[in-house]
Protein backbone atom coordinates (compact mmCIF):
# COMPACT_ATOMS: atom_id res chain seq x y z
CA UNK A 1 0.00 0.00 0.00
CA UNK A 2 1.31 3.44 -0.92
CA UNK A 3 2.30 5.68 1.99
CA UNK A 4 0.13 8.38 0.47
CA UNK A 5 -2.99 6.18 0.36
CA UNK A 6 -5.80 7.23 2.68
CA UNK A 7 -6.90 4.78 5.37
CA UNK A 8 -10.21 5.58 7.06
CA UNK A 9 -9.99 5.39 10.86
CA UNK A 10 -13.09 7.45 11.63
CA UNK A 11 -15.60 6.19 14.22
CA UNK A 12 -18.60 4.31 12.86
CA UNK A 13 -21.03 7.15 13.66
CA UNK A 14 -18.90 9.60 11.65
CA UNK A 15 -18.64 7.19 8.73
CA UNK A 16 -22.41 6.73 8.81
CA UNK A 17 -22.93 10.50 8.76
CA UNK A 18 -20.50 10.85 5.85
CA UNK A 19 -22.39 8.15 3.97
CA UNK A 20 -25.83 9.64 4.59
CA UNK A 21 -24.94 13.31 4.02
CA UNK A 22 -21.96 13.26 1.65
CA UNK A 23 -22.41 9.95 -0.15
CA UNK A 24 -19.04 8.69 1.10
CA UNK A 25 -18.47 4.96 1.16
CA UNK A 26 -15.33 2.90 0.76
CA UNK A 27 -16.15 2.31 -2.90
CA UNK A 28 -17.16 5.93 -3.71
CA UNK A 29 -14.06 7.19 -1.92
CA UNK A 30 -11.70 4.83 -3.73
CA UNK A 31 -13.30 5.49 -7.12
CA UNK A 32 -13.35 9.25 -6.59
CA UNK A 33 -9.73 9.42 -5.49
CA UNK A 34 -8.53 7.37 -8.45
CA UNK A 35 -10.51 9.51 -10.88
CA UNK A 36 -9.17 12.75 -9.39
CA UNK A 37 -5.60 11.45 -9.63
CA UNK A 38 -6.11 10.58 -13.29
CA UNK A 39 -7.64 14.01 -13.91
CA UNK A 40 -4.76 15.75 -12.10
CA UNK A 41 -2.26 13.78 -14.20
CA UNK A 42 -4.07 15.02 -17.32
CA UNK A 43 -3.88 18.61 -16.03
CA UNK A 44 -0.28 18.99 -14.85
CA UNK A 45 -0.45 22.77 -15.30
CA UNK A 46 -2.48 22.93 -12.06
CA UNK A 47 0.23 21.26 -9.93
CA UNK A 48 -2.33 19.52 -7.73
CA UNK A 49 -1.15 17.76 -4.58
CA UNK A 50 -1.71 14.09 -5.37
CA UNK A 51 -1.59 12.72 -1.82
CA UNK A 52 -5.01 11.28 -1.09
CA UNK A 53 -5.37 13.16 2.19
CA UNK A 54 -5.25 16.40 0.17
CA UNK A 55 -7.63 15.20 -2.55
CA UNK A 56 -10.26 13.66 -0.30
CA UNK A 57 -11.43 16.96 1.28
CA UNK A 58 -12.42 18.24 -2.18
CA UNK A 59 -14.56 15.14 -2.74
CA UNK A 60 -16.19 15.60 0.63
CA UNK A 61 -16.95 19.29 0.19
CA UNK A 62 -18.43 18.41 -3.23
CA UNK A 63 -20.50 15.53 -1.80
CA UNK A 64 -18.60 13.18 -4.12
CA UNK A 65 -19.76 14.94 -7.27
CA UNK A 66 -16.64 14.41 -9.37
CA UNK A 67 -17.21 17.30 -11.76
CA UNK A 68 -17.82 19.69 -8.89
CA UNK A 69 -14.68 18.44 -7.13
CA UNK A 70 -12.64 19.06 -10.29
CA UNK A 71 -14.00 22.61 -10.55
CA UNK A 72 -13.14 23.27 -6.92
CA UNK A 73 -9.63 21.90 -7.38
CA UNK A 74 -9.16 24.05 -10.48
CA UNK A 75 -10.43 27.14 -8.66
CA UNK A 76 -8.36 26.38 -5.57
CA UNK A 77 -5.01 25.95 -7.33
CA UNK A 78 -5.73 28.86 -9.67
CA UNK A 79 -6.49 31.02 -6.63
CA UNK A 80 -3.17 30.00 -5.09
CA UNK A 81 -1.47 31.27 -8.24
CA UNK A 82 -3.45 34.48 -8.60
CA UNK A 83 -3.56 35.57 -4.96
CA UNK A 84 0.18 35.93 -4.46
CA UNK A 85 -0.42 38.25 -1.53
CA UNK A 86 -2.00 35.34 0.39
CA UNK A 87 -0.14 32.28 -0.89
CA UNK A 88 3.51 33.26 -1.28
CA UNK A 89 6.18 33.52 1.41
CA UNK A 90 4.00 31.72 3.92
CA UNK A 91 6.76 31.60 6.49
CA UNK A 92 5.28 31.15 9.99
CA UNK A 93 8.35 32.81 11.49
CA UNK A 94 7.71 36.13 9.75
CA UNK A 95 7.12 38.81 12.38
CA UNK A 96 3.76 39.90 10.97
CA UNK A 97 2.46 36.31 10.89
CA UNK A 98 3.58 35.68 14.47
CA UNK A 99 2.23 38.98 15.77
CA UNK A 100 -1.15 38.73 14.03
CA UNK A 101 -1.63 35.16 15.22
CA UNK A 102 -0.70 35.98 18.81
CA UNK A 103 -3.05 38.95 18.91
CA UNK A 104 -5.89 36.67 17.79
CA UNK A 105 -6.74 37.89 14.30
CA UNK A 106 -7.68 34.33 13.27
CA UNK A 107 -7.85 31.41 15.68
CA UNK A 108 -9.39 27.93 15.71
CA UNK A 109 -10.72 26.66 19.03
CA UNK A 110 -9.10 23.54 20.43
CA UNK A 111 -12.42 21.73 20.87
CA UNK A 112 -15.07 21.02 18.26
CA UNK A 113 -18.80 21.64 18.71
CA UNK A 114 -21.06 18.96 17.28
CA UNK A 115 -18.01 17.81 15.30
CA UNK A 116 -17.59 21.24 13.67
CA UNK A 117 -14.49 23.33 14.16
CA UNK A 118 -15.03 26.85 15.46
CA UNK A 119 -13.06 29.73 13.98
CA UNK A 120 -12.83 33.12 15.65
CA UNK A 121 -11.84 35.90 13.25
CA UNK A 122 -11.05 39.39 14.52
CA UNK A 123 -10.34 41.28 11.28
CA UNK A 124 -10.36 44.64 13.06
CA UNK A 125 -8.11 43.84 16.02
CA UNK A 126 -4.95 45.01 14.26
CA UNK A 127 -3.71 48.55 13.71
CA UNK A 128 -4.26 49.13 9.96
CA UNK A 129 -1.36 51.60 9.96
CA UNK A 130 1.00 48.76 10.91
CA UNK A 131 -0.54 45.61 9.42
CA UNK A 132 -2.02 45.14 5.97
CA UNK A 133 -5.31 43.27 5.62
CA UNK A 134 -3.71 40.87 3.14
CA UNK A 135 -1.32 39.72 5.87
CA UNK A 136 -4.30 39.19 8.18
CA UNK A 137 -5.93 37.01 5.53
CA UNK A 138 -2.69 35.15 4.81
CA UNK A 139 -2.09 34.27 8.45
CA UNK A 140 -5.71 33.17 8.80
CA UNK A 141 -5.56 30.86 5.81
CA UNK A 142 -2.38 29.34 7.21
CA UNK A 143 -4.14 28.56 10.50
CA UNK A 144 -7.11 27.09 8.62
CA UNK A 145 -4.84 24.91 6.47
CA UNK A 146 -3.30 23.34 9.57
CA UNK A 147 -6.60 23.04 11.45
CA UNK A 148 -8.31 21.14 8.62
CA UNK A 149 -5.30 18.86 8.19
CA UNK A 150 -5.27 17.99 11.89
CA UNK A 151 -9.05 17.75 12.42
CA UNK A 152 -10.55 15.50 9.78
CA UNK A 153 -14.05 16.11 11.16
CA UNK A 154 -13.93 19.62 9.67
CA UNK A 155 -13.86 18.09 6.20
CA UNK A 156 -17.10 16.23 6.94
CA UNK A 157 -19.08 18.43 9.33
CA UNK A 158 -17.71 21.82 8.29
CA UNK A 159 -16.81 25.07 10.03
CA UNK A 160 -18.55 27.71 12.11
CA UNK A 161 -16.94 31.14 11.69
CA UNK A 162 -17.41 33.83 14.34
CA UNK A 163 -16.33 37.15 12.87
CA UNK A 164 -15.86 39.77 15.58
CA UNK A 165 -16.16 43.32 14.26
CA UNK A 166 -15.32 45.01 17.58
CA UNK A 167 -13.64 48.42 17.26
CA UNK A 168 -14.02 48.48 13.49
CA UNK A 169 -12.97 51.83 12.04
CA UNK A 170 -12.48 53.55 8.70
CA UNK A 171 -8.82 52.50 8.69
CA UNK A 172 -10.01 48.88 8.50
CA UNK A 173 -12.91 49.40 6.13
CA UNK A 174 -10.93 51.25 3.47
CA UNK A 175 -9.08 48.02 2.67
CA UNK A 176 -12.33 46.11 2.15
CA UNK A 177 -12.62 47.02 -1.50
CA UNK A 178 -15.17 45.16 -3.66
CA UNK A 179 -12.34 43.31 -5.43
CA UNK A 180 -10.75 42.14 -2.19
CA UNK A 181 -14.15 41.15 -0.79
CA UNK A 182 -14.90 39.16 -3.94
CA UNK A 183 -11.55 37.36 -3.70
CA UNK A 184 -12.12 36.64 -0.02
CA UNK A 185 -15.60 35.20 -0.59
CA UNK A 186 -14.22 33.10 -3.45
CA UNK A 187 -11.58 31.77 -1.06
CA UNK A 188 -14.29 30.73 1.42
CA UNK A 189 -16.32 29.05 -1.30
CA UNK A 190 -13.38 27.21 -2.86
CA UNK A 191 -11.71 26.07 0.33
CA UNK A 192 -11.92 22.37 1.16
CA UNK A 193 -14.26 22.58 4.14
CA UNK A 194 -17.84 23.79 4.18
CA UNK A 195 -18.79 26.96 6.08
CA UNK A 196 -21.93 25.91 7.94
CA UNK A 197 -22.50 29.25 9.65
CA UNK A 198 -20.90 32.69 9.49
CA UNK A 199 -21.81 34.84 12.46
CA UNK A 200 -20.81 38.50 12.54
CA UNK A 201 -20.79 39.72 16.16
CA UNK A 202 -20.20 43.14 17.73
CA UNK A 203 -21.40 44.56 14.43
CA UNK A 204 -22.14 48.32 14.24
CA UNK A 205 -25.17 49.22 12.17
CA UNK A 206 -23.08 50.93 9.50
CA UNK A 207 -21.37 47.63 8.73
CA UNK A 208 -24.42 46.68 6.64
CA UNK A 209 -22.98 48.54 3.66
CA UNK A 210 -19.88 46.33 3.70
CA UNK A 211 -21.80 43.13 4.43
CA UNK A 212 -24.13 43.81 1.52
CA UNK A 213 -21.04 43.74 -0.73
CA UNK A 214 -19.98 40.42 0.83
CA UNK A 215 -23.41 38.93 0.15
CA UNK A 216 -23.32 40.12 -3.45
CA UNK A 217 -20.58 37.57 -4.17
CA UNK A 218 -21.98 34.73 -2.05
CA UNK A 219 -23.97 31.76 -3.25
CA UNK A 220 -27.56 31.65 -2.05
CA UNK A 221 -26.67 28.85 0.36
CA UNK A 222 -23.85 30.86 1.92
CA UNK A 223 -26.10 33.93 2.22
CA UNK A 224 -28.60 31.85 4.17
CA UNK A 225 -25.84 30.71 6.50
CA UNK A 226 -24.65 34.27 7.24
CA UNK A 227 -26.03 36.08 10.30
CA UNK A 228 -25.38 39.41 12.01
CA UNK A 229 -25.51 40.21 15.73
CA UNK A 230 -25.61 43.91 16.66
CA UNK A 231 -25.92 43.20 20.39
CA UNK A 232 -22.34 42.32 21.28
CA UNK A 233 -21.83 38.58 21.04
CA UNK A 234 -25.12 37.55 22.67
CA UNK A 235 -26.05 35.38 19.67
CA UNK A 236 -23.22 32.90 20.33
CA UNK A 237 -25.16 31.21 23.13
CA UNK A 238 -27.84 30.24 20.62
CA UNK A 239 -25.68 27.99 18.45
CA UNK A 240 -22.49 27.00 20.27
CA UNK A 241 -21.75 25.61 23.75
CA UNK A 242 -20.15 28.38 25.78
CA UNK A 243 -18.04 25.77 27.59
CA UNK A 244 -15.69 25.55 24.60
CA UNK A 245 -15.46 29.33 24.07
CA UNK A 246 -12.60 31.49 25.36
CA UNK A 247 -13.16 33.53 28.51
CA UNK A 248 -13.53 36.73 26.48
CA UNK A 249 -16.73 35.31 24.94
CA UNK A 250 -18.27 34.07 28.18
CA UNK A 251 -16.65 30.64 28.07
CA UNK A 252 -14.19 28.79 30.26
CA UNK A 253 -11.75 27.33 27.70
CA UNK A 254 -8.76 29.56 28.42
CA UNK A 255 -8.05 33.00 27.00
CA UNK A 256 -7.53 34.34 23.49
CA UNK A 257 -3.96 35.19 24.47
CA UNK A 258 -3.27 31.55 25.36
CA UNK A 259 -4.93 30.39 22.15
CA UNK A 260 -2.88 32.86 20.11
CA UNK A 261 0.35 31.56 21.64
CA UNK A 262 -0.76 27.99 20.92
CA UNK A 263 -1.40 28.70 17.23
CA UNK A 264 1.76 30.74 16.71
CA UNK A 265 3.79 27.78 17.96
CA UNK A 266 1.68 25.34 15.96
CA UNK A 267 2.33 27.25 12.72
CA UNK A 268 6.08 27.27 13.36
CA UNK A 269 6.00 23.48 13.76
CA UNK A 270 4.65 23.34 10.17
CA UNK A 271 7.39 25.58 8.71
CA UNK A 272 8.80 22.86 6.45
CA UNK A 273 5.32 21.88 5.26
CA UNK A 274 4.47 25.48 4.30
CA UNK A 275 7.75 25.87 2.41
CA UNK A 276 7.11 22.67 0.46
CA UNK A 277 3.42 23.39 -0.08
CA UNK A 278 4.07 26.70 -1.81
CA UNK A 279 5.01 25.01 -5.08
CA UNK A 280 1.50 23.59 -5.52
CA UNK A 281 -0.27 26.19 -7.61
CA UNK A 282 -1.40 26.57 -11.21
CA UNK A 283 1.06 27.75 -13.81
CA UNK A 284 0.75 31.22 -15.28
CA UNK A 285 -1.63 31.48 -18.23
CA UNK A 286 1.13 31.66 -20.87
CA UNK A 287 2.63 28.40 -19.67
CA UNK A 288 -0.84 26.89 -19.52
CA UNK A 289 -1.48 27.84 -23.14
CA UNK A 290 1.88 26.38 -24.18
CA UNK A 291 1.05 23.17 -22.35
CA UNK A 292 -2.23 22.78 -24.20
CA UNK A 293 -0.54 23.54 -27.53
CA UNK A 294 2.14 20.94 -26.92
CA UNK A 295 -0.34 18.28 -25.87
CA UNK A 296 -2.69 18.88 -28.78
CA UNK A 297 0.19 18.12 -31.14
CA UNK A 298 0.71 14.67 -29.67
CA UNK A 299 -0.69 11.72 -31.65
Amino acid sequence: MSASQYICRLPDEVQNYAKDVLGETESSRRYGLEELKKWADDNPHLHVRLEEKFLLPFLRVSKFDLEKAKRKLTNFYTMRRDRKEWFTNRNPRLSQIQELTKMGSFLVLKKTFENQIIVIVKPTIHDPKIYHLDDVIKSGLMVLDVAVMEEELAQIYGVIAIIDMVNVGFGHLKYLTPTRIKNLVNAWQNFHCRPQRIEFVNAPTFINVVLDIFKKFMTMKLKQRTHICYDGFSSLAKFVDKEILPEEYGGVEGSLTELGEYWSEKLVSYSEWFAEDEKFKAEVETNKSNWFTLNRSKP
